[in-house]
């Protein structure tokens, strides 16, 4: 008997954040699930190599030569606001590399798909005829369309023509992406895109299929704190965790919580505060007292999270919702001028959970305050979907299925 081909699915990884490469490794986890034979094959930042080194995944040798989107969002990095225009301006030439890169890999080597996590790039080089699959490709996606965070005449013109020709690209593209969406209906806006652009949220529900979230963990295995406190070398006093992600941005946050932690001592004698910076990236770590411990990175913060009587942090997707599904009391900062995050902010809102802090508008006196009243105190969100991985698996297996029932139907 001849032996089957295995599946094989080239999975790109090269946005900026800690966040992406976790959701991608859940939903990857998940597909092998339902196909123990599948072979994945991924394109990745530096940052999320490493990751993905640790949990044993296949990295081409191309991956080494990707242009790095942390390194562009620490140049468009104006203390704790990211300035969307230099961004743009100075993605270009890592989109160019990129786009070359993917080109060099799927002429090299054979897939039966491409799953990209926010591939823009990708993305515009098939809508314009530079990029030619002969095979699905698949999308995931935490955000549909860009705002404008300025009155910049300059940003509301572009904002509004990337706008238009999202909706142009999606009904081109339509035959050949599937668009997956991190998050539910509620999570985007209910307001039109520009001038004559269709409704926001009516307009993904019509193009995406909505996954819920995506965390790496089961919430449930981490019920038990003070087994969890005692297994990561926590004492019985007030644990509270700040973290800034995976990236640079955000090292601001953390010196604005080494400033309240003098006055939350008084309060609380036995505080143990512990700061994460993600990757520096050249830059210097932030000043913080003494007493108080500080990591550039850890792998499986989530179980930190779980331990702690309260966390503050940068307001990114993935560990917004990680922090909401455990049920920890949070703040939380959007950076400012990003739009993404506000999208994100707006979903906390919806689902009640967390407490949005603004950095330029926050002392330290403030910032402790808030810690005080909320530390440790139970939470009463609703529990919020987490199954996002396995519905996007499904999805997947889905799409090869069907492709590879078309094959043997010779259509």
């Amino acid at each position: 008997m001849e032996k089957k081909t295995p599946t094989r699915i080239l999975y790109v990884s090269w946005q900026a954040g800690m966040g992406h490469i976790t959701r991608d490794v859940a939903i990857a986890r998940e597909l092998r699930h339902l196909d123990p034979g599948l072979e994945i094959a991924w394109l990745a930042h530096p940052l999320a190599a490493k990751t993905l080194q640790q949990a044993g995944e296949t990295l081409l040798p191309e991956s080494a030569l990707s242009a790095d989107y942390n390194e562009v969002g620490r140049q468009a990095l104006e203390g704790f606001k990211l300035n969307l225009m230099t961004y743009v301006s100075v993605s270009q030439k890592a989109n160019e590399h990129n786009v070359a890169l993917f080109k060099q890999v799927i002429s090299k080597h054979p897939f039966d798909l491409v799953i990209g996590d926010e591939s823009y790039e990708v993305i515009g080089a098939m809508q314009t005829g530079g990029v030619t699959l002969p095979y699905p490709m698949v999308l995931i996606e935490d955000f549909v369309a860009m705002k404008a965070m300025t009155l910049n005449p300059l940003e509301q013109i572009g904002i509004y023509r990337g706008n238009r020709n999202l909706v142009k690209e999606i009904s081109q593209m339509a035959q050949h992406v599937t668009r997956l969406f991190v998050g539910e209906p509620e999570d985007i806006p209910d307001r039109r895109m520009g001038f004559r652009l269709p409704n926001q949220r009516a307009f993904a529900k019509k193009h995406y299929h909505f996954l819920g979230h995506i965390i790496r963990f089961n919430p449930a295995d981490y019920a038990d704190k003070a087994r969890l406190r005692l297994r990561l070398g926590y004492g019985c006093g007030p644990l509270l965790v700040c973290a800034t992600g995976g990236t640079r941005a955000g090292a601001e946050m953390l010196a604005l919580c080494g400033q309240a932690y003098p006055l939350l001592k008084r309060e609380l004698p036995d505080l143990h505060m512990l700061c994460v910076c993600g990757e520096l990236y050249g830059g210097e770590p932030p000043q913080l007292p003494p007493e108080v411990e500080f990591h550039n990175l850890l792998p499986d913060i989530y179980e930190h999270y779980a331990a702690s009587d309260m966390a503050v942090v940068v307001g990114g997707g993935t560990t917004t919702i990680e922090l909401t599904a455990l049920r920890v009391p949070f703040i939380f900062f959007p950076l400012e001028k990003q739009f993404d995050q506000q999208y994100i902010a707006d979903r906390q809102a919806h689902l009640g959970a967390g407490i949005e802090m603004r950095y330029y508008r926050t002392t330290p006196q403030a910032l402790a305050r808030t810690v005080l009243a909320h530390l440790g105190k139970p939470v009463n969100w609703k529990p919020v979907s987490i199954d996002g991985a396995q519905k996007a698996a499904r999805l997947i297996n889905g799409i090869l299925v069907d492709k590879n029932r078309r094959m043997v139907a010779g259509v």
